[in-house]
């Protein structure tokens, strides 16, 4: 096991929907089969003792304790977080105490497009477990991760901050629903099967859509979820085909290319007879090609177009982020000296 520095500082350096568009925020994305890779380079980065690293639709951050902060964010800007074009007025720095109130407001969801969204905390009990089977995690990041995610349960469970769609699939699918007049009726295809795509499946099934379908490129995963929401699987070779019977396609897959063309969709709606076509793009990077917004008869939406959907639930939630931070700032205030190193000087910023 590498010896910690007695002078490590925590250290979090990211980019997220807040300061990043979705077209910056793909280009620093990181699916899960490179997670690995990604984390053994950060770890053998002279700076850097121990690091999580948290990618998702909207954020991509690394959480890494170092004796040389400035020296460990320009090592992983160089060789990780891109090349010398790199926009770097999009990341932000936090260290010791505001690294750790950064990380529980992640944790909490108070720093999520959609406030209060659940999702975000099992993500990040995947990055870290994900850093603690590459083996770049040590006793003070699996010491602060395992209270951070204590933390998070407890302000869920003591305020009212996930009242109302607790997810961007919740919001989408709000939208599909607006779109649509309501979805009784509709036939909706996900495209993907992992944990957004499974929210939002879930959340199309409780808001009365009967109709579902569920494509993945692991057969046996899209039989999963559909089995869930009593929906039916079509293959991931044959689902194209399909869009000519869909009225709303969710798609949120790892894929790192486009699953949907201008060509492929034009030929589609040629056999709609006129019918609109509603797109909902929730991957990162993007799987539609943007360019299918001008297809004829559809309406095509990313992740960004989410967060002016998630306006009415922030409204609802707000009321309760004081008690949330109140608690998260009283939990700081009595971990911080034991989570970081004492005597460091507290710092944060942008780069």
């Amino acid at each position: 096991m590498r010896a910690i520095a007695t002078d490590a500082l925590m250290v979090c350096l990211g980019l997220n929907h807040k300061t990043a568009s979705v077209e910056t925020r793909e280009r620093f994305a990181v699916g899960k089969t490179k997670l690995p890779v990604v984390l053994e380079c950060l770890y053998g980065l002279s700076a850097v003792d121990e690091c999580v690293l948290l990618s998702t639709c909207n954020r991509t951050e690394v959480y890494f304790w170092s004796s040389d902060a400035d020296a460990g964010c320009r090592e992983i800007l160089q060789a990780f977080m891109g090349t010398e074009d790199a926009p770097l007025a999009c990341f932000y720095r936090y260290e010791e105490g505001d690294a750790l109130t950064h990380l529980a407001r992640v944790a909490s969801g108070l720093d999520s497009m959609v406030l209060g969204e659940t999702e975000i905390f099992g993500q990040l009990k995947d990055a870290y477990f994900a850093a603690l089977a590459a083996g770049t995690t040590g006793k003070l990041s699996n010491r602060t991760f395992q209270r951070v995610f204590t933390l998070g349960k407890k302000v869920r469970s003591s305020t009212h901050i996930t009242s109302g769609p607790t997810s961007v699939g919740a919001a989408a699918v709000q939208l599909a629903g607006e779109a649509l007049g309501g979805l009784d009726g509709a036939r909706v295809l996900v495209v993907g099967a992992g944990e957004v795509a499974r929210t939002t499946a879930q959340s199309l099934r409780s808001r009365g859509a009967e109709h579902i379908f569920v494509a993945n490129r692991s057969y046996d995963r899209a039989v999963e979820l559909a089995s869930k929401v009593g929906g039916e699987v079509i293959r991931f070779s044959e689902w194209i085909p399909y869009l000519e019977q869909i009225d709303i396609v969710i798609v949120s897959t790892s894929s790192p290319v486009y699953v949907v063309s201008p060509l492929v969709l034009k030929q589609a709606m040629e056999g709609r007879n006129g019918r609109t076509l509603f797109l909902i793009d929730l991957s990162v990077p993007r799987n539609v090609d943007p360019k299918c917004a001008h297809v004829p008869g559809v309406h095509l939406y990313d992740i960004d177009d989410m967060e002016g959907m998630t306006d009415e639930t922030r409204r609802v939630r707000v009321a309760e982020v004081e008690q949330c931070e109140s608690i998260i700032a009283k939990w700081v205030d009595e971990n911080v000296d034991d989570l970081s190193h004492p005597n460091s000087v507290i710092q944060s910023g942008s780069l």
